[in-house]
């Protein structure tokens, strides 16, 4: 890579950081970056950004023993420039020039030379001091790299899991596909797969699923533009196997998009009337867009699942999958922005819209139906205790997880089986 891909590519990666921490936006919903820059440099960028994100407040604390002034607001850039060098070194082993001489130049292409002796000093300094730096880290809360809240909720939700939680979620997660069993087979996917050079493995509980290494952009994996795979983690198949959709079932998806879970449901049975909903036009237009491509069909409407009275025909459903808005602190793994955008109010605002659905969704379903409760969180309030405090509410639900007699939920911790933090519930509907 040329120092001029190089300094593109760590531009990039600080527009990635500003949209997140300043704006506030997800990684997923971002314009690309610095459009113009190659694949390989792009990646990179991304690379950068997901790293940063994903140690952010332990480099902060790094940071704050490197730098003997705080840089005022407008220079928050370099700042964050300091941050993307000592990613580079502490976790990402990259070669001290480039770390360190390369990131230190980004200083000029932001228009502040002066910051090209700054970065350069600090970055150097650590690699002087990096013993000691890490082992005052080592003592430091902020070596999880977890806001405050999050990791007290996990001490008190998982008292003996909570460390190996918080180790997960700063992992690299790896890159699951579902084979459209409409289109081809698992074998022979994974033979394509193979032959164009992929390591792979499968899963033990999610039949359609196929792990690929090294990861790359979807458009490169074989089968994905043809239809033949989807991206999905291991834990988002279980749904599937856990509503049993049998044909003739009318089925409902209540919170839909991007349109996984309901693409798997035709995927795997193409004999059912399937509703799609989501709050959002745009959302739903990913579901289209998704069915299209896997060359399947099922209605798709734009309406809030818990206001039935706006969209429901007075028809009872056999199967209703209510994957619900929810913390997804269950898959910061994949998405490290999760850590510093989301507050404790968002969770309690969760908690009450997860009850709303579940009360108004219940009466939807046909005696002798299903309903799966899923979220991709590891927090109780919204898993464990919410589906507890329903049957409480619901005389008329039953627990009735298969393989599991008298039991009503699993909860998925991050890395479990190779899969993102997930939980399910499954409710049968008693006369």
């Amino acid at each position: 890579m040329t120092a001029q891909q190089e300094s593109g590519a760590r531009l990039a990666a600080l527009s990635v950081l500003g949209a997140v921490l300043d704006e506030r936006q997800a990684l997923g919903e971002i314009p690309p970056a610095h459009s113009g820059l190659a694949d390989r440099d792009r990646a990179f960028s991304m690379h950068l950004a997901y790293g940063v994100l994903r140690w952010l407040n332990a480099l902060e604390w790094l940071a704050r023993q490197l730098i003997s002034r705080p840089l005022k607001q407008r220079d928050r850039d370099i700042h964050r420039l300091v941050l993307l060098g000592l990613f580079q070194l502490w976790q990402d082993r990259t070669p001290e020039h480039a770390a360190v001489h390369a990131t230190a130049e980004v200083a000029r292409q932001l228009g502040k030379p002066w910051g090209v002796g700054l970065v350069n000093a600090v970055l150097r300094r650590f690699l002087r001091e990096q013993e000691d730096l890490l082992a005052g880290l080592a003592q430091a809360p902020e070596k999880y790299a977890h806001p405050e809240w999050l990791l007290e909720q996990l001490k008190q939700d998982w008292p003996d899991a909570w460390q190996s939680i918080a180790d997960q979620n700063n992992q690299t997660a790896p890159l699951w596909l579902r084979v459209n069993r409409q289109r081809s087979d698992l074998e022979t996917m994974r033979g394509l797969l193979e032959a164009s050079g992929f390591a792979t493995r499968l899963h033990a509980q999610a039949p359609d699923a196929i792990s690929i290494a090294p990861a790359v952009p979807v458009l490169q994996i074989p089968g994905f533009a043809d239809g033949r795979v989807s991206v999905q983690d291991a834990a988002a198949q279980l749904a599937v196997e856990l509503l049993d959709p049998q044909a003739g079932n009318r089925v409902l998806d209540a919170c839909a998009a991007p349109g996984g879970k309901a693409s798997h449901l035709l995927e795997r049975q193409v004999d059912i009337s399937l509703l799609a909903l989501d709050r959002a036009d745009r959302r739903c237009a990913l579901i289209r867009a998704n069915m299209e491509r896997l060359g399947l069909r099922g209605e798709v409407r734009a309406a809030d699942a818990g206001q039935p009275e706006h969209w429901w025909d007075q028809r009872h459903f056999d199967r209703i999958l209510l994957d619900a808005p929810c913390s997804a602190t269950g898959v910061i793994r994949r998405h490290p922005e999760i850590k510093w955008l989301r507050e404790p109010g968002q969770v309690c605002s969760a908690v009450t819209d997860q009850q709303r659905l579940l009360d108004q969704l219940w009466p939807l379903l046909d005696t002798g139906g299903i309903l799966v409760y899923a979220t991709c969180s590891v927090l109780r309030c919204e898993n464990h205790e919410q589906i507890h405090g329903f049957l409480s509410r619901h005389p008329d639900a039953a627990p009735d997880f298969p393989g599991r007699a008298g039991e009503v939920d699993r909860q998925i911790l991050p890395g479990q089986d190779g899969m993102d933090g997930f939980y399910y519930a499954v409710l049968r509907k008693r006369a």
